[in-house]
């Protein structure tokens, strides 16, 4: 109990009325909030991953969302949160960190995990209702985090992907400071595509406009599916080209059939399909989500390999979309130093972790003080191998 506030768990996201969760800011699009929406916590997509069976217990997602609620059982605050017995579909990885702990006797697993399942996409993870206090509340919700940790007897808590400017409740919970590097296009203002080539220098210019002509060869021609675009039998060609990429690169896809039916029919004006047509059959395609100021990109998949289609499905398209549509940036997943010729610059990506054993926490704290400098190192370099002219390079704020 904090004051007339009490924190509980809610293991069930789909237990959580849309009405309540839409209040808190950052996951509606009607709030009035200055925090921009977010897809990604929309009750329209975190219940769909759970009914759909791609984040439960079965797969290692079970839920443990903190809700915060006043006297009269009003939401005021919350944190999406699941109890983890792995480390897969995070894109922050400790399996490191697992090892050492487990080599040592101790148990790391479960850890409760504070974040988007299968989304390495920044957003607000200390939820909000816009009629509440927000640094006081931000606090509470971060100590209680610590507060479920030790009472549930686990590892650790570790809360990814946190914009900068929740990051300080968290640094004064006395959390661990942990960053990576992301690659994303910012948006200066550009008319359009061509505009933001002439941003660059003239061989980085022409390389990309060669590349682009290249992706269409063959009689290559892409198109842009929102909204009602979306029919079933569109999201059973897309789902073939993620399972296709799904098995070849991890194994397992994370995401279920189910889950685009259901993003698809309760957020489809949030949804871009970037879909490549050959012969009058579609062969590749990317999903891309629709935020308040980004579009984020998160995965494609293909069923003929064209030289460069991946990059103008997934990169040249997203940046056009966005200047089309005036969005701020787009983020386009993790890691990807090859997204740098194509006008995406390195942006620091935040993560907070609370390790409640001294002895790995110290281990911890030692390796994420090196790392830190390794990213800022590396961030700086990649930053002044940009494609742009001097001078045009840009910065994220």
């Amino acid at each position: 109990m904090t004051g007339n506030l009490t924190i509980r768990i809610e293991k069930s996201f789909c237990a959580i009325s849309p009405q309540s969760w839409s209040r808190l800011s950052g996951t509606s699009k009607s709030s009035s909030s200055q925090t921009p929406y977010n897809p990604f916590l929309s009750h329209a997509f975190l219940s769909a991953l759970e009914e759909s069976g791609s984040a439960t217990a079965k797969t290692g997602w079970l839920g443990h969302h903190l809700l915060l609620e006043d006297d009269k059982g009003t939401l005021v605050g919350a944190v999406p949160g699941y109890l983890k017995s792995h480390s897969q579909g995070e894109y922050v990885f400790d399996h490191g960190w697992a090892d050492a702990f487990e080599r040592a006797g101790g148990r790391y697993y479960p850890k409760l995990q504070c974040a988007v399942p299968f989304t390495p996409a920044t957003g607000p993870r200390l939820l909000v209702a816009e009629s509440s206090d927000r640094d006081t509340t931000e606090l509470t919700l971060a100590a209680g985090l610590q507060e479920v940790t030790r009472q549930l007897g686990i590892s650790s808590a570790h809360v990814t992907f946190i914009p900068e400017n929740q990051l300080t409740a968290f640094e004064d919970a006395d959390y661990l400071h942990r960053t990576d590097k992301q690659f994303h296009f910012i948006n200066e203002g550009y008319a359009d595509h061509e505009a933001f080539l002439e941003t660059l220098a003239s061989r980085k210019r022409k390389a990309l406009r060669k590349e682009r002509r290249a992706a269409l060869d063959n009689g290559i021609s892409i198109d842009w599916l929102t909204g009602h675009d979306l029919t079933e039998d569109i999201w059973d060609q897309f789902f073939s080209f993620y399972m296709d990429t799904g098995s070849r690169k991890w194994g397992r896809p994370y995401l279920t059939r189910s889950f685009y039916s259901l993003v698809g029919e309760r957020m489809p004006d949030d949804i871009l399909l970037v879909m490549a047509k050959r012969e009058g059959k579609y062969i590749a395609g990317a999903i891309n989500f629709i935020g308040g100021d980004a579009l984020y990109g998160r995965h494609w998949g293909c069923i003929e390999d064209h030289p460069f289609l991946h990059f103008e499905v997934c990169y040249h398209q997203a940046i056009d979309f966005a200047l089309a549509k005036g969005l701020k940036r787009v983020e386009a997943g993790a890691q990807g130093e090859h997204k740098l010729a194509r006008g995406y610059l390195p942006v620091t990506t935040h993560s907070m972790h609370y390790i409640a054993h001294p002895g790995l926490r110290r281990a911890v704290a030692d390796y994420l003080e090196r790392e830190r400098q390794d990213v800022e190192y590396m961030n700086e370099y990649l930053s002044e191998h940009s494609p742009f002219r001097k001078g045009e390079r840009q910065q994220e704020d």
